[in-house]
């Protein structure tokens, strides 16, 4: 048990949270936003009466552990009852039954949930942890949430990455906050307004002008923290590119997939039926080893296993968390380093920052939110990149956050003159635009301090 003194930073989060019914906080990885959150919840509970059930939509790893963890962490929190709502049907209705201060639920379950209860909606305050989850207005998880919103009387927002894509991501998010009133009733308003969209190709574009406007908008319903704005102790990442080539006869075969979108082999052939299955195939075929149709696995290369195999010995035994993209990888890396553990559960995370694991391996989407790993390690290798900013700041942020004692070292293994390049590009391009929106929604202490 821990006694918390907030930083600054923490402080104004936690007021925001309580002076505004209704507030998105885009807190950077590393800086505390669920302690803040919680004690602001404890605060609006039992010091202002202001609310009684609490409910918290969060990724299912965050649900089952961080939220429970951190009450019991922290020890002005330990007196506040929490309910997971998780498991089977029956078992999530017997944590709706438990007298509680927060129930916390994963986002899979919303629909269930919202169904279960319809107009009798039970909670007078809801927090969405990792809000950027919501950002599909089609997708049932946001529809659902849309139809109790005016019976929740708070709702907060928690992301690091609001748009970790484009800014059409926004939409959906802010409409959980305003209702509507920000950023136009409708997405299909919302997209006429601010984006253009090619009629042949269907693409989206921002409108000059047209950012700056919306930044400015949603600027009095949210609030962004950098984690280099505040964490000054917090040590620097260094950024690695590990480059590897393949013989001409392994690069003839990426060049003829790329180009005829098929491989034959005598195991299965290797089709691509589309662009973005082709996508899939070469980022597949860039880490090693590609599927064909008959469901096997086609090796292809092993030049990223060598190239991890130097960064392990160069390491000199210090552990190692590696991201993958496909369960092949998996299976050549294991059969490659049989000292390595793929993650499988809280008891993993335990070990891991225990120092016990001397290689650990995990896919983006397994430990990309509310994970702390930074007592485990400070090296980082993304054995395959993907596309999504989100998962990639989210992963890079398990050891490279508040609490990490050394400069943490990502490197990324890319297969020359391929579609790993390509990755690299577009995520550092989605970077910037989500940059200049935290930018643009930026709290400084001093300036909130002004209007105290």
């Amino acid at each position: 048990m821990t006694k918390f003194i907030p930083h600054e930073y923490q402080k104004i989060a936690k007021d925001k949270i309580i002076e505004n019914e209704s507030y998105g906080l885009f807190l950077d990885m590393g800086l505390g936003k669920t302690v803040s959150t919680l004690t602001a919840i404890d605060e609006l509970i039992n010091d202002y009466f202001d609310v009684s059930r609490v409910l918290v939509i969060a990724p299912l790893r965050v649900a089952e552990d961080t939220w429970s963890r951190e009450i019991y962490k922290w020890d002005h929190l330990r007196h506040l009852r929490l309910s997971k709502i998780l498991g089977t049907e029956s078992q999530r209705r017997r944590a709706l039954q438990k007298e509680a201060d927060i129930y916390v639920i994963n986002r899979e379950n919303v629909v269930w949930l919202v169904e279960l209860y319809g107009k009798k909606w039970p909670f007078d305050m809801v927090v969405i942890d990792e809000s950027s989850s919501f950002k599909n207005p089609s997708s049932k998880r946001f529809k659902a949430l849309r139809k109790v919103r005016p019976l929740s009387k708070r709702v907060i927002l928690l992301t690091g990455t609001p748009a970790p894509n484009k800014l059409t991501d926004l939409w959906s998010q802010v409409y959980l906050l305003d209702r509507g009133e920000r950023l136009e009733k409708t997405y299909t308003n919302y997209k006429q307004k601010y984006f253009d969209e090619n009629i042949y190709s269907h693409q989206i574009t921002i409108k000059d002008g047209s950012e700056e406007l919306i930044f400015t908008k949603i600027g009095d319903v949210c609030m962004s923290m950098k984690a280099k704005d505040y964490l000054k102790s917090l040590p620097k990442a260094v950024y690695n590119v590990v480059e590897v080539d393949i013989s001409p006869k392994e690069r003839d075969l990426y060049r003829e997939l790329e180009k005829e979108y098929i491989l034959e082999f005598s195991e299965g052939d290797v089709v691509a039926s589309t662009a973005a299955v082709l996508s899939n195939k070469l980022l597949q075929l860039s880490t090693g080893a590609v599927y064909n149709d008959n469901e096997g696995v086609q090796l292809i290369h092993d030049a990223k296993l060598d190239a991890l195999e130097e960064i392990v010995e160069g390491a000199q035994g210090q552990p190692i968390l590696v991201f993958y993209n496909f369960k092949h990888d998996v299976e050549r890396i294991l059969k490659r380093f049989p000292q390595a553990i793929k993650i499988e559960g809280s008891k993993t995370i335990e070990k891991w920052n225990a120092g016990e694991i001397p290689i650990l391996l995990a896919h983006p989407a397994s430990a990309g939110h509310g994970l702390n790993m930074q007592d485990g390690g400070h090296i980082i290798v993304w054995f395959g990149v993907n596309w999504s900013l989100e998962l990639y700041m989210q992963a890079n942020a398990r050891l490279h956050r508040q609490g990490q004692k050394e400069t943490v070292i990502i490197h990324h293994i890319l297969l020359k003159e391929s579609i790993d390049e390509k990755v690299m590009t577009v995520l550092e391009g989605k970077e910037e635009q989500q940059e200049a929106l935290m930018n643009a929604v930026k709290a400084r202490i001093e300036e909130v301090g002004n209007h105290a």
